[in-house]
């Protein structure tokens, strides 16, 4: 694709267009990190970083750049093809877009698919080999179930959702419109519930559902358990990563993103906007506030205010984790100071 192709679609996107110059109008092929790009792909550089050294080395054939006079400058000065955006890395994500369209079967039903009576579906979709729909199911217009997909009763599957090779999504499941379920992610599978009695566990009933709402993106072999009562429910936008496990009766609110291994027990709340990194732990009914950010293998078992940036294990402010983490390998020289002090004071 032309570069000046390019930029006549990024001027109908929402990256912020600000300015360009077609130089030589290469024909980009793909996209690449800065300092590996060739003559034919594309590259960005990020807000606030000091890539002017990078640049300079570049054999890029274009360019994204943040809204900087330095490298704009810099980018004429090497006669490369280069464009000015409030936000390039969108942009940049948009372009990769262009430059590899998502594979989209055509619409239909292959013959290996196990469909059940009383299954609804509307119009566009595309179910693959080997899929298997139970009864009382709705799959609505322009949804795609790639090969291998298992749906139990009573599931609603939104317009224009797409199931990835081998997902398993349990009863009365409700999926929203432009949903993503990747490959072996199971919504809806039976919540860990067991009562204990002098005989051993029995075994509570999971009689609830999963709701994903809009636009929810579910990564490969994550699980979202169904509640014994009520229902567990995603936030609309939110999005998922692969191999995180999210308890019965969870609710999220809008927009939230979650790291591979994040953990979420039982009964938990998050509000609109939190983000959990890797490995992040989140105890059973603990509230998580609006916009909440958990660093890297949190552990959060109370309730956190809105806004709060939060690290460790237990959970604490970023700041107050970064100054105890700083004293940790002190504490060998801390405790034999403390006991030199005790000896000189009872001696």
């Amino acid at each position: 694709m032309l570069f000046s192709e390019l930029i006549a679609a990024l001027r109908e996107g929402n990256a912020g267009l600000q300015d360009h110059q077609v130089a030589n109008d290469p024909n980009i092929q793909e996209g690449a990190s800065l300092e590996i790009a060739d003559w034919n792909q594309i590259s960005f550089v990020e807000h606030g970083s000091n890539f002017a050294k990078e640049l300079e080395k570049s054999k890029a054939g274009a360019v994204l750049l943040p809204i900087n006079e330095d490298l704009r400058n810099q980018a004429i000065q090497k006669g490369i093809a280069w464009a000015t955006l409030k936000d390039p890395r969108l942009a940049f994500a948009q372009t990769l877009g262009l430059l590899n369209p998502i594979f989209k079967p055509q619409k239909g039903i292959h013959p290996t698919a196990v469909i059940e009576e009383g299954v609804k579906i509307e119009t566009g979709v595309f179910i693959g080999p080997h899929v298997s729909i139970g009864s009382g199911c709705h799959i609505k217009e322009g949804a795609i179930i790639h090969p291998g997909v298992v749906i139990y009763p009573n599931v609603v599957i939104g317009y224009q959702s797409e199931l990835h090779a081998n997902c398993v999504i349990h009863p009365n499941s409700k999926i929203g419109k432009k949903c993503v379920v990747h490959s072996n992610a199971v919504i809806g599978s039976e919540g860990f519930g067991f009562v204990p009695t002098k005989d051993g566990w029995y075994k509570m009933p999971q009689t609830g559902l999963v709701i994903l709402e809009d636009n929810v993106e579910v990564g490969c072999s994550s699980t979202i358990d169904r509640p014994a009562v009520g229902e567990t429910r995603i936030g609309e936008g939110t999005k998922i990563d692969n191999l995180v496990q999210i308890g019965h009766g969870v609710k999220t609110g809008k927009g939230c993103a979650m790291a591979a291994q994040v953990g979420i027990a039982g009964g938990a709340r998050l509000g609109n906007g939190v983000i959990l990194a890797g490995q992040v732990g989140v105890g059973n009914r603990v509230n998580v506030g609006d916009n909440v950010i958990a660093s890297s293998k949190c552990g959060i078992h109370a309730d956190i205010k809105s806004g709060e940036i939060i690290s460790g294990f237990p959970a604490m402010p970023n700041r107050q984790w970064l100054r105890c983490s700083a004293n940790f390998k002190k504490l060998p020289e801390i405790s034999k100071s403390i006991k030199d002090l005790n000896r000189e004071t009872f001696r």
